[in-house]
């Protein structure tokens, strides 16, 4: 069992030594519930023993990465991003709710801090009473009036340390509703620049598929004029038809997603949302990818808003522990109270006083075990929360690793389909124009457009998975959150 001493003994044996020369059992009632104050009991906090790598998995970043900042979103260089981020922050209803958590906890913490604090009562009562024993008796009738006014006070002495374990395990629970809603505010600028960024991308991807129907109407013409002359058969104008028919039927799917995705963004704003989409200036090829350094494994555990509230909601199921462990100890209660009272009704003239001082004990002889199995049953959440932080860092670890994994493979897969892309096009040219001149069949023609068209519309989507990659990346380093410094609220 360890013992913390919380004051200091010597000045309270002396008021012992003279109470028990005087015989003043009230002095050494109080002397005892304050001897006994003095000391609580304290559990040590419990931390996961687990190694870190010392270095991530995947190479370092090129030459220029910094480490994420609190407006992380920034980088990216999108006027239109900073204002939905700041518009989310404003009015998202579940940043709102976990707002409204921090508050809960911070009142939880209030309560607990008023058991510090005596109890004050004030009551009083007036009435008037008349008595009358009957026609059969000799006694008069009598009529009594009585006025009184009451004060009372009692405090409960911090026995064991309970109060303050109380105490400790609201401030920790305060600590990790903030780290929450930290959490919840950079899932959220996550959530809105991977929004936004699948929104550009789904109207890249649909001008991407109107350009190229138009590529494949204009190649339909030249086949139309080539069948009505005679040098084609009608199998090659019926495949350039396919190929039309194609198309336009992946346009209708695109604009569906263009205004489903506007409007998630604007719920996750935290506006009603509408089909209508805006006039926006941002493209993908046009936003910048930053390049980020993830730092130190062993950094994640300072940089993480989820690990900080994991530990702090194990720091205060130790707190619960200790104040379980204090009930199984005696409580001691010391009152006072004062009051004045007339016999004149609705008046205090003339009172006579009252004024009353106790001391009361209570220690639980027998609950059938009730106290033993909450104790055991704090340990077991202490258990179970210690069990959770490892779990949180685990994850964070393989968050961070992902990310960078998936950063520097899309990386290399836009470079490559880059490359792709613009022999693609070379090679849908030269077909038009072997096919146009009779030097080669339709067949080269629609393999050169269904390569052309498949290549663009996968160098979007990586341009959107690399965008992707980088919030995930933020969000796995914490987004530039730095973990409050002790002393400050």
């Amino acid at each position: 069992m360890e013992i913390k001493k919380t004051a200091s003994l010597i000045p309270l044996c002396r008021l012992w030594k003279k109470g028990k020369e005087r015989g003043n059992l009230p002095a050494l009632i109080c002397c005892a519930a304050l001897l006994a104050s003095a000391c609580s009991f304290t559990e040590p906090l419990a931390r996961p023993d687990m190694a870190l790598p010392e270095q991530w998995q995947e190479a370092a970043p090129a030459t220029g990465a910094a480490m994420p900042s609190a407006d992380w979103w920034r980088g990216f260089g999108s006027l239109r991003l900073d204002a939905l981020i700041a518009e989310a922050f404003a009015g998202n209803p579940d940043l709102r709710v976990q707002g409204e958590r921090v508050i809960q906890a911070e009142l939880a913490l209030r309560a607990a801090n008023a058991s510090l604090f005596p109890s004050l009562n004030l009551s009083g009562n007036s009435g008037r009473n008349r008595n009358d024993p009957g026609s059969n008796s000799a006694a008069a009738t009598s009529d009594r009036e009585n006025s009184a006014l009451n004060l009372a006070a009692s405090y409960e002495v911090d026995l064991w340390g309970r109060v303050s374990a109380d105490i400790a395990s609201g401030k920790a629970s305060l600590a990790a509703s903030r780290h929450d809603y930290d959490g919840a505010r950079l899932s959220l600028a996550a959530s809105v620049a991977t929004a936004w960024f699948q929104y550009l991308a789904s109207v890249e991807r649909l001008d991407i598929a109107r350009e190229n129907l138009a590529i494949a109407e204009r190649v339909h013409k030249v086949v139309e004029a080539r069948y009505r002359h005679g040098a084609v058969s009608a199998l090659d104008l019926s495949r350039q038809t396919t190929t039309v028919l194609t198309q336009r039927a992946q346009i209708d799917p695109l604009e569906v997603q263009v205004r489903q995705t506007r409007m998630a963004l604007d719920i996750l704003c935290g506006r009603t949302p509408s089909p209508a989409a805006a006039q926006d200036t941002d493209t993908l090829a046009g936003l910048s990818i930053p390049a980020i350094e993830a730092g130190l494994p062993s950094e994640l555990l300072l940089r993480r808003p989820d690990i900080a509230s994991a530990e702090s909601r194990l720091d205060a199921a130790a707190a619960n522990v200790g104040a379980a462990r204090a009930e199984l100890f005696p409580r001691i209660t010391l009152s006072a109270g004062g009051g004045l009272a007339t016999d004149v009704l609705l008046s205090l003239a003339h009172p006579s006083s009252v004024i009353s001082l106790s001391a009361a004990l209570l220690q639980t002889v027998f609950d059938g075990g009730r106290l033993r199995a909450q104790v055991e049953t704090a340990r077991s959440q202490e258990r179970e929360l210690l069990e959770t932080y490892r779990k949180t860092i685990l994850a964070a670890l393989k968050e961070v690793e992902d990310s960078l994994s998936n950063a520097a493979r899309d990386t290399r897969q836009e470079e490559a389909h880059a490359q792709i892309l613009a022999e693609a096009e070379r090679g849908l040219r030269l077909a038009e124009l072997r096919y146009s001149t009779g030097a080669d069949d339709l067949l080269s023609v629609l393999d050169a457009q269904r390569t052309r068209f498949s290549v663009q519309d996968q160098l979007a989507q990586l341009r959107l998975a690399r965008l992707t990659d980088a919030v995930n990346l933020f969000k796995a380093l914490g987004g530039g959150w730095k973990r409050p410094e002790p002393d400050q609220p």
